[in-house]
């Protein structure tokens, strides 16, 4: 285990014990491996309906609640599952943590809302299953970064949906770079290039924010962008490679082939170099072209050898990952569920928060073309695409892509590598 990838922030089970006498809200802390763990789902389009799923796949976990804005959406899974408690609207979210039968949420919703939920689930004393990414602003990742410093005090567990961290083939390839299996890592490369784009489908007689909401992968104030909603994953590889954020960021991007408005304001190809401490430059790829060669992955190299970063090391420490294959999620699940049985918190919030920096860092550099230094960004940047807390469905008109030159990222410093408009 890695210091980023599992924190534990206090052993609170005594030998023997069944539950800790202290409450946090409403909600018991379990030290008892036998206790069944009850699962509320925020989000029931089909993330949420697969983590769902995976749940009935462990022991001792029963899904006794579903939230989602769309009655659709929760129907679906509530037959499928045989769930009772089943709530809709932009309320429900907040309806479902107030459940005194929820231990634990999985925070599957549309991307924007996570920030905000996670924090309101951890002030409500719940576990929390958080999906990546955790956020797409700066304002977002300051919130999930706070919430998670709260979920320690409390000693609530949060485990985050980023693909890697709890796959045993990366945990222990990462513990081996740690170790100097390829030396002092020199360059690295991720990769998310896919060869299909989602146009948007609306529905005839829906609103605005619905159709968009549905289609929330082709709108930046929903997902930020491919770079935030799939690569996210390939640039946490890298952090955690190296143990650190990137200190600079260059980027560029745009819609070369996506230009209709059916595919909403999201560009269809990144092309980002962060910079890491040290001043060791790494590459990142993420594309969405129907039509093109696929290539998902990561390749970290270094002085003494090469790795992917998720089971194979090539060079003079060669080594290949042979243990047990698992479904990242489910494992993901298993290790929030066993934490709570168990009384041992486990803590992914601040790596889910940095990842999700990260990919706001690329994003913001491709929109605007132009290079920054990360403490610049966090310290001036006052940009926030968190969801207004009285959003409701109805009209919402959709900004145009990014335009490079006239765009750059809110409060930023004129004079400063590009002139505002």
């Amino acid at each position: 285990m890695t210091r980023r990838s599992f924190v534990k922030t206090g052993a609170v089970a005594a030998a023997g014990a069944t539950a800790l006498s202290a409450h946090l809200g409403h909600h018991l802390v379990f030290a008892d491996a036998n206790a069944k763990v009850r699962i509320g789902v925020i989000g029931c389009g089909k993330r949420g309906a697969e983590a769902a799923r995976a749940c009935a796949k462990i022991e001792g976990v029963q899904v006794t609640a579903l939230a989602d804005v769309f009655q659709d959406q929760v129907d679906a899974l509530k037959a499928e599952l045989k769930v009772a408690n089943a709530l809709v609207g932009f309320d429900a979210a907040a309806k479902l943590l107030a459940l005194k039968d929820v231990d634990a949420v999985l925070l599957t919703s549309v991307s924007a809302f996570r920030p905000q939920q996670f924090a309101a689930a951890i002030e409500a004393g719940k576990h929390v299953f958080l999906e990546a990414p955790a956020a797409i602003c700066l304002a977002g990742v300051r919130m999930v970064q706070a919430a998670a410093a709260k979920a320690g005090e409390k000693k609530l567990s949060v485990v985050t949906g980023l693909n890697g961290r709890h796959d045993p083939a990366c945990i222990e390839t990462m513990k081996r770079i740690r170790d100097g299996a390829i030396g002092t890592i020199q360059s690295a490369q991720c990769y998310s290039n896919v060869g299909v784009a989602e146009p948007v489908r609306k529905q005839a007689h829906a609103s605005d924010v619905e159709n968009q909401m549905r289609n929330y992968r082709s709108y930046v104030w929903l997902s930020g962008d491919h770079i935030c909603d799939r690569h996210v994953n390939n640039l946490d590889i890298l952090n955690w490679a190296f143990n650190a954020l990137p200190d600079s960021v260059h980027g560029l991007g745009s819609r070369q082939c996506h230009k209709g408005e059916e595919y909403g304001n999201v560009y269809d190809h990144f092309g980002i170099e962060y910079a890491y401490p040290n001043d060791i430059r790494t590459i990142s790829m993420c594309r969405t072209i129907e039509g093109t060669e696929e290539r998902i992955g990561e390749r970290l190299a270094g002085t003494k050898g090469v790795s992917n970063g998720r089971g194979v090391i090539e060079g003079a420490n060669a080594w290949k990952y042979d243990g047990p294959k698992v479904d990242p999620l489910v494992q993901a699940l298993t290790d929030l569920v066993k934490a709570i049985q168990t009384g041992t918190p486990v803590n992914d919030g601040q790596a889910a928060a940095e990842s999700a920096l990260t990919a706001v860092l690329g994003r913001e550099s491709a929109y605007s073309r132009l290079q920054f230094k990360r403490s610049a960004f966090e310290a001036k940047c006052t940009q926030s695409l968190l969801p207004p807390q009285d959003l409701k469905l109805g009209p919402m008109p959709v900004k145009p892509p990014a335009m490079p030159g006239p765009y750059v990222w809110e409060g930023f410093p004129t004079g400063e590598g590009g002139k505002k408009k």
